[in-house]
């Protein structure tokens, strides 16, 4: 009896272990997914204005569906409403109207064809139709903005005329179709305009901004930190070199802001047509500034190091270099940001191109006599990056002065600029945490 009561027991305890494991697993991911959720709330607080807005525009267009009288009006069609905010609402302004046009219109033009598909069959047949604007959505340009609204209305055009050899009432059909259509993409499309709207083409102009900070910020600690001027090279001014990293994957965001953006209407200080096609030439220009800068990180992170005496020597020149482009990025970003011509830039690009010039008439005397030729190629490839880079500044600079005269920037007032001049002119490494943007993008 002894043994099998501890038998039993054993048995037990290895029951609540199981339970009380299980019961453990499920708590720690509910406040995994807690924690992960409150984090993603905090980084953009937009994400939840943008749930709530989703399920608001959902329960005022299901309305239509739980009331007799537009049940009776709608019947069952009324559920496409709904599915149109579900498909249709997205994060910014942009997107929601994108794909609110291309459904709307490509239900309206796969309706009509639809219902003549019957007349058409005699002559093309009916697969002629979706054949055709399926190759349509491989032309690149369609493709990028109409995708969404070529394959609705292969889809609308399917449905309706497939039907139209089984029932009657086809245009009835459509009609109800198109009408509940367009009441979800009017609800849709009200809410996400009047209500905290979300709009890409902001977005675009503050990533673009805070790309080319994230430059200027590497460029500033370079020389400190490959000169090593000062002994403080801790993990925190490490991290600060690695964030330009960032923008080389940058491409396929800002091409998805520029669509969204020119759908948007004239918003704060964006005309209708704001020429958002100047910012992809920036954010190009801002790719390739950083594959060089990643280039340069690399002899920056390399184990073995150049002799400091060979680098001493080309150390005022490329600190120089280095500092005056991270000060003419930043002048453009901070003009980006505040739309405003950023002419303090141009001085500081100066004294960059003339310190490279200055480099690379060194680089023709003999700086490193009887010095291993092994141990002088990485501080020439440094130097070569590095007037490389000058040249890639100068290429930005001219790109966001042509925004800038596109665009309308304000001119500033020339006392304003000398006094921010000389306020900055003990510039400090802490300088880059007063430029922070807080960018999503879905």
């Amino acid at each position: 009896m002894a043994s099998e009561s501890q038998e039993n027991v054993k048995g037990l305890k290895k029951v609540w272990g199981w339970v009380k494991g299980c019961f453990e697993k499920m708590v720690n991911v509910v406040t995994g997914f807690a924690k992960e959720a409150k984090k993603l709330g905090e980084e953009d607080p937009r994400r939840v204005v943008h749930s709530f807005k989703v399920g608001l525009a959902i329960t005022l267009v299901s309305l239509f569906y739980y009331f007799d009288f537009s049940y009776e009006g709608f019947g069952v069609n009324a559920m496409w409403a709904v599915m149109t905010v579900v498909v249709v609402f997205e994060f910014s302004v942009g997107a929601t109207l994108g794909k609110g046009v291309n459904r709307a219109i490509a239900t309206l033009l796969g309706g009509a064809l639809g219902v003549g598909a019957h007349r058409l069959a005699s002559f093309t047949g009916e697969k002629i139709e979706s054949a055709a604007t399926t190759f349509i959505r491989f032309f690149p340009k369609l493709k990028a903005r109409y995708d969404y609204g070529l394959l609705i209305f292969i889809l609308t055009f399917s449905l309706i005329s497939v039907s139209g050899y089984r029932d009657d009432e086809v245009l009835d059909m459509a009609h109800r179709r198109l009408s509940t259509i367009l009441i979800g993409g009017s609800v849709t499309v009200f809410i996400s305009i009047f209500i905290c709207p979300i709009w890409a083409g902001e977005d675009l102009h503050k990533i673009t901004a805070a790309n080319i900070e994230k430059l200027a910020t590497f460029l500033e600690g370079f020389g400190r930190e490959y000169f090593r001027v000062e002994n403080d090279k801790n993990q925190e001014n490490k991290a600060s070199l690695d964030e330009y990293k960032s923008v080389l994957n940058s491409k396929g965001s800002e091409d998805s802001l520029v669509n969204f953006a020119k759908w948007e209407p004239r918003h704060g200080k964006f005309r209708y047509r704001q020429p958002w096609d100047q910012y992809l030439k920036i954010g190009s220009l801002t790719r390739e500034c950083a594959y060089k800068i990643d280039a340069l990180n690399g002899y920056l992170k390399s184990d073995v190091q150049t002799p400091i005496e060979i680098r001493s020597k080309i150390q005022e020149t490329c600190t120089k270099m280095s500092s005056e482009c991270s000060v003419a990025l930043r002048e453009l970003a901070v003009g980006i940001k505040t739309m405003t011509c950023s002419l303090s830039a141009d001085p500081h690009l100066l004294n960059a191109k003339t310190a490279a010039k200055k480099l690379k008439s060194l680089l023709k005397t003999n700086l490193w006599p009887e010095t291993d030729l092994l141990e002088i190629v990485p501080a020439v490839t440094v130097v070569s990056l590095l007037i490389e880079i000058v040249s890639c500044t100068v290429k930005i600079t001219d790109a966001v002065h042509e925004l800038a005269s596109l665009s309308k920037f304000k001119i500033p007032d020339p006392q304003m600029i000398k006094q921010i001049s000389l306020d900055k002119t003990p510039r400090t490494p802490s300088l880059e945490a007063s430029h922070n943007f807080n960018i999503i993008v879905e």
